[in-house]
């Protein structure tokens, strides 16, 4: 049982570093919007040391519940705890993962976000070059570079 008391409290703590995960996320989200790079900097560091963190506790995660039983290849942890009826580890398993999932999706948002700026950016360094006009190119990975005269595209 002190593997399962151990799993409760990792997930605590995963659920209480979430939810400043999300804060730090929001927070960041306003801080793109608002051209805050300094804050954003800082933000940047709180974030790296709240995921580094995470990691290190999902896999202290694995190692508790396989030494409870869980095979890796058996399926979703979820289903291996439900499936075990510990009814009071589940709901923390399920918090947690809703947490992450807010987490995730406030991600995504703020990495819309920075891809929508670093268009802005390109397209006004486009206008600082005089090449607004110009065609444009696509990269391998859909990025547009515009052509322009002085660009060699080929050589004979």
């Amino acid at each position: 049982m002190a593997a399962i008391d151990d799993l409760k409290n990792l997930l605590s703590q995963d659920i209480r570093q979430l939810e400043t995960l999300v804060e730090i996320l929001r927070q960041e989200k306003s801080c793109l919007s608002n051209s805050d790079s300094k804050a954003l900097e800082t933000l940047t560091r709180q974030k790296n040391a709240a995921l580094e963190e995470i990691r290190m506790r999902a896999k202290q995660k694995i190692r508790l519940l396989v030494a409870m039983g869980f095979r890796p290849d058996s399926g979703e942890p979820s289903r291996f705890i439900r499936s075990a009826g510990l009814n009071d580890l589940y709901a923390l398993w399920h918090e947690a993962d809703t947490k992450l999932r807010e987490c995730h999706l406030l991600n995504e948002d703020n990495g819309r976000i920075i891809n929508h700026l670093q268009k802005r950016l390109t397209r006004l360094t486009d206008i600082l070059r005089g090449a607004s006009n110009q065609q444009k190119l696509y990269g391998a990975k859909g990025q547009q570079t515009t052509v322009s005269s002085r660009t060699v595209l080929a050589s004979a």
